[in-house]
């Protein structure tokens, strides 16, 4: 749960540093998936996707209450470290990101450059995210975890925006990766009253938040090989899913060569290009679109950075393996 003073409290410390992002309902995606779509644009903040709200948020409250420690760490597949990278900078803390070998180059690139130090280190992101913990400890930095309530709350602001721009939708679909996003929207539909459903989209390949949701307790997979690097997740924070048990419909499972369709549609409809993860939301909505016909739903585009080689293999109609 948001109070409505976090969330004023969160906004505050967002809108210091960047202009709420548009939402748009586009004409040709509306028509081929046969309902009111509307696309909620988080590739355009300052790090190219929806994360750095929360680095803000998390970043404002850690300079000012531990104004003496030596810097953060965390793991990532890429945004959640840009958005570390970007408010350490803002606020003169030193970022330690630590990345899994075969990590997306563009991104640990664009986290250097926002002045983070990038560690490659595991076969995937748990591997990392373990590395990160023990690093930490030996360097004396402060661990940053995926998900985080300061986190949620920056996040939730462009939920709030969604909101306020398109009104109650029918339906909003969320990609989820650790969760601040899906828990951020669900907050914010909650705090606002609405009767909206939120639904959660992930990889088939992997399954472990789908899975979670219908047990109703954490589930966790041996592998989360899938190029949706976004919600690569294989073992769910138990916190995150409390949030989603109740809080969202349920979570849609896709396969890569519908995210890479969802992809190629988006650029047709809107000459947006998103990442993957940024895609799986339409993906979502397009395996449900009878489901949904007539109604007035919502996509999370939720950022855009991807290697510019996975681009190309995209719109040349393949599935990146």
């Amino acid at each position: 749960m948001i109070s409505r003073e976090a969330l004023n409290d969160a906004s505050a410390v967002v809108y210091r540093h960047m202009q709420p992002t548009p939402q748009f309902s586009w004409p040709i995606l509306s028509r081929e998936v046969g309902a009111e779509v509307w696309l909620k644009h988080e590739n355009a903040t300052p790090t190219g996707a929806f994360k750095v709200r929360g680095g803000l948020v998390f970043m404002d409250r850690f300079r000012r209450e531990r104004p003496e420690s030596a810097g953060i760490i965390s793991a990532t597949r890429g945004n959640h470290g840009q958005s570390l990278a970007y408010a350490g900078r803002t606020y003169g803390v030193p970022v330690t990101i630590v990345v899994p070998h075969g990590n997306s180059v563009e991104k640990n690139a664009a986290m250097e450059a926002l002045g983070a130090e990038v560690i490659i280190h595991g076969k995937d992101f748990q591997e990392a995210l373990e590395h990160s913990t023990s690093l930490g400890a030996e360097r004396g930095l402060e661990l940053v975890p995926p998900f985080h309530a300061d986190l949620v709350a920056g996040v939730s602001t462009y939920a709030k925006e969604f909101f306020d721009a398109a009104g109650q939708l029918d339906a909003i679909y969320v990609p989820v990766g650790m969760g601040s996003g899906i828990n951020g929207v669900i907050a914010i539909r909650d705090l606002l009253g609405f009767q909206t459903e939120i639904i959660g989209a992930v990889s088939s390949a992997a399954p472990a938040t789908a899975l979670s949701h219908v047990a109703r307790k954490p589930v966790s997979t041996p592998s989360a090989h899938t190029f949706v690097d976004g919600v690569a997740t294989r073992s769910p924070d138990p916190r995150s899913l409390a949030g989603m048990y109740d809080g969202a419909a349920r979570i849609v499972q896709v396969d890569d060569d519908a995210v890479a369709d969802a992809m190629r549609l988006l650029y047709r409809s809107t000459h947006h290009l998103p990442e993957p993860a940024g895609a799986i939301a339409v993906a979502a909505l397009w395996s449900e679109r009878v489901r949904q016909r007539g109604r007035r739903v919502g996509c999370v585009l939720t950022g855009s950075n991807m290697d510019t080689s996975m681009a190309a293999l995209v719109l040349s109609g393949q599935t990146p393996g």
